[in-house]
């Protein structure tokens, strides 16, 4: 979405991806030396954890960044799934010490409110005067006020919390159970999210199966189009070739994803479900923002 809002309003997009060969880390020193030879690039945003690829970003590899001796610019470290990471992972507490550090977070994720599209950014004074200075005027209405912050009244946590644990217990169950069903490859970056991040293969692991965006494409259309099972398509995207983006559901919804998964993946391999002519297809799902 950054890149998104960025051409909205003709901005450039510099970008640097993560280390796809050590678990999409964040690259401090290829940042680093963008910013030392453009002045003009003003805003470095981090997703931690990321999307697809739930990790974590390292904090000594973001400091780094907040570190340069030249630049005048400003870290935006987005923790939209930071309540699905171990406690302690998040950045909120550094603005005290990092002035041009911007952290956001929202009541989208684990707290199951994304209707009223809310979250928040903590970040210095001078730049939360900045902020307050361009927001529209009463860009938060009295029933999203109210409604967030019965969000975090105590009771509500401890919801959100219970909530949250159902998820990392489907979690494990599909880290434990996906592995055993024919086609599917390794598990690729973290397990810091709501998701997992997993590859497809054009056949058997031991048969040597290799990850493959045609299978992966045609399961990501055959889940959605037969069997009313919605996972996304993210083999476009650095290092996640043959990938699905899988959200953790109830166990009711796992039950039947893991066996729908099983059906379309054996019939996909069978050849019968259409694995032609999928270019279109890719772009048009890997251009799903979600």
């Amino acid at each position: 979405m950054y890149a998104v809002s960025a051409q909205v309003n003709d901005l450039e997009v510099v970008q640097v991806p993560l280390d796809t060969t050590k678990g999409f880390s964040l690259q401090p020193g290829a940042i680093n030396e963008k910013l030392s030879s453009d002045p003009r690039i003003k805003i470095v945003y981090v997703c931690s954890p990321g999307n697809p690829t739930a990790n974590l970003i390292s904090k000594a590899d973001i400091q780094k960044v907040l570190e340069h001796r030249t630049w005048n610019g400003v870290v935006v470290v987005d923790e939209a799934y930071i309540d699905f990471a171990p406690e302690g992972s998040s950045l909120a507490e550094w603005v005290a010490e990092w002035p041009n550090l911007i952290v956001m977070q929202t009541l989208s994720k684990a707290f199951g409110l994304a209707g009223i599209r809310l979250g928040a950014a903590f970040t210095s004074p001078s730049i939360a005067a900045l902020l307050n200075n361009l927001k529209a005027p009463y860009n938060i209405s009295s029933l999203t006020s109210a409604l967030a912050c019965e969000a975090l009244q105590p009771k509500s946590l401890q919801v959100m919390r219970r909530n949250r644990e159902k998820i990392m217990t489907q979690k494990e169950r599909l880290l434990k159970e996906m592995p055993k069903i024919p086609g599917i490859g390794r598990f690729r970056g973290g397990r810091s999210s709501n998701f997992l991040l997993v590859e497809v293969l054009d056949k058997p692991r031991e048969d040597g199966g290799r990850p493959n965006n045609e299978i992966a494409m045609a399961v990501y259309e055959g889940l959605a189009e037969t069997k009313g099972v919605v996972v996304r398509f993210r083999g476009k995207e650095p290092g996640c070739n043959g990938c699905l983006r899988v959200t953790i559901g109830t166990e009711k919804e796992v039950d039947k994803f893991l066996h729908e998964l099983t059906v379309v993946l054996q019939e996909t391999h069978r050849g019968k479900l259409d694995v032609t002519n999928v270019e279109e297809d890719e772009k048009a799902a890997s251009n799903i923002i979600a």
